[in-house]
């Protein structure tokens, strides 16, 4: 059934469509960063056509994120905007505002990220402060301040899913200070896995080529799809589906699940059959 939600309007920065029909005291609800482009603009709509109301938390996509409201309010469910920047704002305060809102806030989408090529020797320390604070201290500070409102509100089922990225499989010192903020997250997310269970569950998703950048060309996808046992593209759906899996199987936690077609396990090393069988011409 399709509910009208009445007024969008802002109350310090965010944007709040109020419905009176509505019980937001009784709705399910997630919290996803980031949510209002690529993955995360995918994470919320679906999770809204699953029917849990949203906390779209954005950065400085004003525009995608008033156009993801509406989206998401056709579906029947309720919507706010929440905007942050996570690299300079204490990030635990989102989830205060975000309960306030919707007292059964029980998902945390750790979506937002910062991508920024540099060698270890090209990065600056502000390039390092920024890509850690983004990627790995806010997810860390959210996660915690998520775990504390879960235990005083007596949450049930609760979950956390770090977005990671298939990359952390490998050692690409081109994109140093952003690799080793995603890795730390991967450890972070098998400490505080164990940390909060039983009451937590807390799990990863490390996607491969999957939606690249518009800066990407149609040879450079060919050419990562070369790399990748499958010989595919993914796609988003194929994300989703690992997003509903750990939602739905009350029985995994401290896990990633690396959707990337076979990428991040495809590095050999050389061996002695292939130095036998090398091409001598």
């Amino acid at each position: 059934m399709k509910v009208s939600y009445g007024h969008t309007f802002k109350i310090h920065g965010v944007l709040v469509i109020f419905d009176m029909k509505h019980d937001n005291n009784k709705n399910k609800a997630a919290l996803i960063t980031g949510g209002a482009t690529r993955l995360g603009l995918a994470f919320a709509k679906a999770l809204a056509s699953a029917g849990y109301d949203i906390a779209l938390h954005y950065h400085s996509s004003t525009e995608a994120a008033q156009s993801t409201v509406a989206e998401i309010e056709a579906l029947g469910v309720v919507c706010v905007a929440f905007q942050l920047d996570l690299s300079q704002s204490n990030p635990e305060t989102l989830i205060t505002r975000v309960v306030n809102k919707f007292p059964n806030l029980g998902v945390l989408i750790n979506s937002a990220s910062a991508y920024e090529a540099a060698t270890i020797a090209d990065t600056s320390m502000a390039l390092l402060q920024q890509q850690f604070t983004v990627n790995f201290f806010a997810p860390f500070m959210l996660t915690q301040e998520f775990a504390k409102s879960c235990s005083a509100r007596s949450c049930s089922n609760a979950v956390v899913i770090n977005i990671l990225d298939n990359k952390i499989a490998f050692q690409q010192n081109s994109y140093a200070a952003y690799l080793l903020s995603k890795k730390a997250l991967a450890e972070f997310t098998y400490l505080a896995a164990m940390e909060y269970a039983p009451n937590l569950r807390i799990n990863g998703i490390a996607p491969g080529v999957i939606m690249p950048g518009e800066d990407r060309t149609e040879d450079y996808v060919a050419w990562r799809i070369d790399g990748i046992p499958l010989k595919k593209q993914g796609d988003v759906d194929n994300i989703l589906s690992a997003m509903n899996y750990l939602l739905n199987n009350k029985f995994v936690t401290g896990q990633i699940l690396t959707v990337d077609g076979g990428e991040g396990m495809n590095h050999q090393g050389l061996n002695a059959e292939q130095f036998n069988h090398r091409d001598h011409s």
